[in-house]
């Protein structure tokens, strides 16, 4: 592998400021490097919490951070708020959508993954995924909304349909959503509304597999199938949603009436597989080395769900927060040795944490292989990790705080409307 030589100003481009990248920005430094950091929103976003946003448990203040603020006492670092449109690989050129072409020495592409609607991206304007804060206030502002309109009307077949919240997809984001807009339905808007009884929403969770939470082990599944049938949820294994309308979804040939549609079924990787073109796999993740770099460009790495990345014992890397940090500081390394004419350190391997789902305020489930957890202590476990990844300490604090309080006064503060009816359709979602 030939060796980056100390240049001054060697120029590191990183493009993306989610787990991977920010890791590796806050890991590297050294005298002679430059880095440019682009991402095409102004904040870094702790997205395992996104869902507790869009159903009004935390505000989004609470898990997401300015990027320039993170690195304002950083001077060799610089950030641009802009989108990547292409990557000229030999002429070392970034090119961003305004036309503006950024040179690189070494580039580092940690874009992360979006919505795969398994080509029906059509639906995506009926059922939003969960992957940025503008999703999550949407849903957020869509779920209020439903309740608020099922106040007004007297037509009992559409407040059914606002009242039936269709959640497509049961990994740990679905799982996730659908216990607490049950609980919330249940436990929290009943003594609000004085027309509907808010306990009567029906909460559908759906999945094409064979069970929910495929990544665990069946036990841990099975008990979080019971916890969400506790907790009213209706689960439906083994059936794929054929169509997404706005006024409901087609299950096994059957129209169901539901205003609320949230897809948590699919992603997909970024375009940097076509940006470099590189190999990539089924999901469109670029193939990288054992030191995460692209072939035939030892000096473009790509990381976090973006990359296929052979490093858990011969299985691809998960796409989960944990690995895309490590991934981050190993890549740090590699840099720096590059830098300083030291040997590269061995190859990438990912250490596994654990799995954590939660199935609303007070069940969980963890896994951490020969120990699994289940319940109260299993929500404790998943609430400390996630208070530890947090950035800074007030955002620690904060999330905290919002939590007991929440467990204290069985309240949600953040049922807050922000935005107004699109006045040319009359449709909320669309504001």
């Amino acid at each position: 592998m030939n060796q980056v030589s100390t240049v001054k100003e060697h120029h590191l481009v990183v493009v993306g400021a989610g787990f991977a990248g920010l890791s590796l920005v806050k890991a590297l430094r050294h005298p002679d490097l430059r880095i440019t950091l682009i991402d095409k929103r102004n904040h870094h976003l702790f997205q395992p919490l996104l869902y507790q946003v869009a159903t009004t448990i935390l505000p989004p203040s609470d898990i997401a951070w300015p990027i320039r603020g993170l690195f304002r006492n950083r001077k060799d670092v610089t950030t641009l708020l802009a989108e990547v449109e292409d990557v000229n690989t030999q002429r070392h050129e970034v090119r961003l959508t305004t036309g503006a072409a950024l040179s690189y020495d070494t580039l580092v592409i940690a874009t992360g993954a979006q919505h795969s609607y398994f080509g029906h991206d059509a639906w995506s304007a009926h059922a939003p995924g969960l992957k940025a804060l503008e999703d999550a206030t949407t849903i957020r502002r869509r779920m209020l909304r439903a309740f608020e309109q099922a106040e007004l009307t007297d037509d009992m077949a559409e407040r059914h349909a606002l009242l039936t919240f269709a959640i497509v997809g049961a990994g740990p984001t679905g799982v996730e959503l659908a216990g607490i807009i049950s609980e919330l339905a249940r436990m929290i808007l009943p003594q609000e509304f004085r027309r509907i009884d808010t306990r009567e929403t029906e909460v559908l969770l759906i999945e094409a597999g064979p069970r929910i939470l495929a990544a665990f082990p069946e036990g841990l599944s099975a008990y979080a199938n019971r916890a969400l049938d506790r907790l009213g949820v209706t689960v439906r294994t083994g059936h794929a949603v054929t169509e997404v309308a706005g006024d409901g979804i087609v299950l096994d040939g059957k129209m169901i009436p539901a205003r609320n549609v949230i897809w948590a079924a699919g992603v997909a990787a970024s375009p940097a597989g076509r940006w470099l073109n590189a190999e990539t796999d089924r999901a469109g993740r670029v193939v990288v080395g054992t030191d995460l770099s692209v072939a035939g460009h030892d000096n473009i790495f790509v990381l976090g769900d973006t990359a296929h990345a052979l490093a858990w014992d011969g299985n691809p890397a998960p796409g989960i927060a944990p690995a895309a940090k490590q991934a981050g500081f190993y890549t740090a390394k590699v840099i720096r040795a590059r830098l300083t004419g030291r040997p590269a350190p061995p190859p990438f391997r990912y250490r596994h944490m654990g799995n954590h789902a939660t199935i609303g305020r007070n069940a969980a489930i963890a896994d951490f292989g020969r120990v699994r957890l289940t319940g109260w202590i299993a929500w404790w476990v998943w609430g400390m990790a996630h208070i530890y990844f947090l950035i800074g300490t007030r955002s620690r604090a904060a999330v905290a705080i919002g939590w007991f309080w929440t467990l204290l006064s069985g309240q949600y503060s953040a049922r807050l409307i922000t935005q107004r009816d699109d006045p040319t359709t009359g449709d909320p979602s669309r504001s």
